[in-house]
């Protein structure tokens, strides 16, 4: 069985099993096997047809993406260490010193980030520049875990429309998603700004 193969089995059977294959999918598409969409929309219909279980079916579904992220995590992470071992001494770029000083939004706003954005590549990163591991498994965990819930609850609205819902405005949502990132990097730049002032002051 070739890789596509396998992966387009894997999308016509997981979802048939659930809760179980809801949480197989989540960890397959965050470590090595991706499946775009594929918990997403296995996480609308099962809300849309137990609507009284939405928050369940999203931890789930958030579980099993930390699971994969942290496997995916700690095997660059060791990469990582190498890496700045090498570095020692020299100064640290500016992506690394902003991740350093923010580790959990660092995680959390792109665990948030909506399809078409890929995740799997911040989770990377995240684990090149050394994001401490709490910051980490909780940053992802409620980052995942709201995305999934706000699928959730429009599957359970909408039913599988929500999937021409999330298709349409997706960008939409990704707007909203760049619009706090960018809020929260003024927000940074100014509160670094009045301490600096604060200091000179001082």
């Amino acid at each position: 069985m070739n890789w596509v193969r396998l992966t387009a089995w894997l999308k016509s059977t997981l979802p048939a099993l659930g809760g179980t294959g809801l949480f197989l999918a989540a960890f397959l598409d965050s470590s090595f096997v991706p499946m775009p969409l594929v918990t997403d929309l296995i996480v609308m219909d099962l809300s849309s047809r137990h609507p009284a279980r939405t928050l369940y079916f999203a931890v789930l579904a958030a579980l099993g993406s930390l699971a994969g992220c942290v496997w995916i995590y700690l095997l660059v992470r060791k990469g990582g260490e190498t890496y700045y071992r090498k570095r020692q001494g020299q100064p640290s770029g500016r992506i690394h010193s902003w991740v350093k000083q923010h580790p959990l939004v660092s995680v959390l706003i792109p665990a948030m980030a909506p399809f078409p954005v890929p995740f799997k590549p911040f989770v990377l990163a995240q684990g090149l520049l050394q994001v401490p591991i709490v910051p980490f498994v909780v940053g992802t965990f409620v980052g995942r875990g709201c995305l999934f819930f706000f699928e959730g609850v429009l599957g359970a609205r909408y039913g599988m429309a929500a999937k021409q819902y999330l298709l349409r405005h997706v960008w939409v949502s990704v707007a909203i998603i760049l619009s706090l990132v960018i809020l929260f990097l003024a927000v940074t730049r100014y509160s670094n700004y009045r301490s600096q002032n604060q200091q000179r002051a001082g």
